[in-house]
């Protein structure tokens, strides 16, 4: 998790962490809390509900991916970073049972910007995945056509649109949502599956290209207390 641009953000690396019940998940918060100026991570995430618990989820944004390699390299030649990195891999217990790396693109119709917000937020990550990257090419068009109005309208405001470049299940659609509670997450997604334009436009895609997005993964995370954005 190398240091982020304040460039325009072009890519995302997501990090995901699998942990084990125990000390593994204080002792990855404290590693975190402890680098955090060092990482510069855009936002950490613990699931509250996701297929593998516990996990935490850590989203860091470049503006190409010359910075994140050379920031990369960077960290790995940082005495201080070393130095906590050993502290917290030297436990009885392993720091994680197995972690995740990928690279996202974001998409065109993605926004750079990701605001903090004062009360606590849910995050909701969903992945779509693709067929063919041919189908993925219209589930980009029909995202940055009608759906994210629709999505807007009745109460859906991801933050982010990204396609893996390197990582698993590709290819796909990777975006997080940021709702004010799991009840305004449920009315939000209600209405969408109710909105008369989303039932029309979701024919005609299927109609047009078949079912574009074959899998759907969905998990829901909290903000970590130091998290830059919450």
């Amino acid at each position: 998790m190398p240091e982020s641009s304040t460039s325009k953000t072009r890519y995302y690396q997501l990090e995901q962490f699998f942990l084990k019940q125990g000390s593994q998940l204080a002792r990855l918060h404290d590693f975190f809390k402890r680098t955090l100026p060092m990482l510069r991570p855009r936002i950490v995430l613990e699931a509250i509900v996701a297929p593998h618990m516990p996990q935490v989820a850590v989203f860091s944004g470049f503006a190409s991916t010359e910075e994140y390699f050379a920031g990369a390299a960077r960290l790995r030649q940082t005495p201080e970073f070393a130095k906590e990195l050993a502290a917290w891999e030297a436990h009885e217990e392993p720091p994680y049972e197995h972690y995740s790396t990928a690279l996202l693109e974001a998409t065109p119709y993605s926004s750079d910007t990701i605001e903090s917000a004062k009360s606590p937020r849910i995050f909701e990550l969903r992945v779509y995945h693709s067929p063919t990257w041919r189908q993925l090419a219209a589930l980009h068009e029909r995202f940055a056509g009608p759906e994210i109005k629709i999505f807007h309208r009745v109460g859906v405001h991801p933050v982010l649109y990204t396609s893996t470049v390197f990582g698993p299940h590709k290819p796909n659609l990777t975006y997080l949502i940021p709702f004010d509670s799991l009840a305004a997450r449920e009315k939000a997604w209600n209405a969408f599956a109710a909105d008369e334009e989303w039932i029309k436009v979701r024919r005609e895609s299927i109609d047009k290209h078949g079912q574009i997005s074959s899998v759907i993964q969905i998990a829901l995370y909290k903000a970590a207390d130091y998290s830059p954005v919450k």
